[in-house]
């Protein structure tokens, strides 16, 4: 039962890291960079809730709403602000610089606000928890809805890509840019919105995950966000599908290494199997070749 109740938990937390690398692999799939202040919109995401849950007496629901509202907002305005005056005639190393920038440039405008002292999240699933073998397994309600959560996630995303004409032009710019263009996309407009998209998915993540492991400081999103880049390079960057299962495995190889390894060295197991990964198949597990023409 112990090895099962593990393998839950590492699916759980796999889920999260799942949710955050969908941000990772939208914005790299269609803008081709990557955003490191990823991690820090998580924080920001649980940080929201909390002060609507906490200074406004807001409904849970209506908390988790409200964050991705806010997420969602800061996410455009970091595309719109940093991002994109950079995107056409800058390097890929001025555009990762200005993504550490934006990273500090958040962590501290809360540390201003909130201090340093971690606040108690309160956690925002009222559902059950569910006990088996008269109670030799018990599954958490955050569990549940994490899990849940995740799998309803990433089938309303591969739906609204592959159904909705919003979704076809992330497609069109994803494959050529200026091509999407000359046919009359809005590739400006299409890559805002997944920076929308990106970092509303990261506020449900980061409520998600607060919910689980209720402590709240400025830092809270920054490994989670290394680890979700991680799972979304292990599964293969672009590619959504690979993206969520990048993050469920690199759960379950977490938690099983904290439970029969060592605690210690768990993020070094995670950590030195991409590199394993890589080596063997350096497009991660559901990444394809991509041929440029010269």
């Amino acid at each position: 039962m112990s090895f099962l109740s593990y393998l839950i938990n590492g699916i759980s937390l796999g889920s999260v890291y799942a949710i955050i690398a969908l941000g990772y692999t939208m914005v790299y799939g269609i803008a081709k960079m990557l955003n490191f202040a990823h991690g820090d919109v998580i924080m920001v995401g649980g940080y929201a809730a909390f002060t609507l849950m906490i200074s406004g007496g807001a409904h849970p629901l209506l908390a988790v709403l409200g964050a991705i509202v806010v997420c969602s907002v800061l996410g455009i305005l970091i595309e719109t602000i940093a991002y994109r005056p950079l995107l056409e005639a800058a390097s890929p190393l001025a555009v990762l610089i200005t993504a550490i920038g934006v990273s500090y440039f958040l962590q501290n405008v809360v540390l201003l606000i909130f201090g340093s002292n971690p606040k108690s999240f309160p956690s925002v699933v009222s559902v059950p928890d569910l006990k088996f073998a008269g109670g030799a397994l018990i599954i958490s309600g955050e569990t549940i809805v994490t899990i849940a959560s995740c799998i309803v996630i990433i089938l309303a995303l591969t739906t609204f890509i592959s159904k909705t004409k919003a979704g076809q032009a992330m497609l069109a710019v994803s494959e050529d840019k200026g091509a999407a263009q000359l046919m009359g996309i809005n590739v400006n407009g299409t890559i805002a919105l997944t920076f929308a998209i990106g970092s509303g998915l990261a506020a449900i993540a980061g409520v998600l995950l607060c919910s689980s492991y209720p402590s709240l400081t400025a830092y809270t999103g920054s490994m989670p966000g290394i680890k979700a880049f991680v799972a979304a390079v292990f599964g293969g960057i672009g590619s959504i599908p690979g993206a969520f299962l990048g993050g469920i495995l690199l759960g379950v190889i977490e938690i099983l290494g904290k439970a029969y390894i060592s605690t210690q060295l768990a993020d070094a197991i995670v950590f030195g199997v991409l590199i394993i990964v890589l080596l063997v198949r350096p497009t991660g597990l559901l990444g394809r070749k991509i041929r440029e023409k010269v």
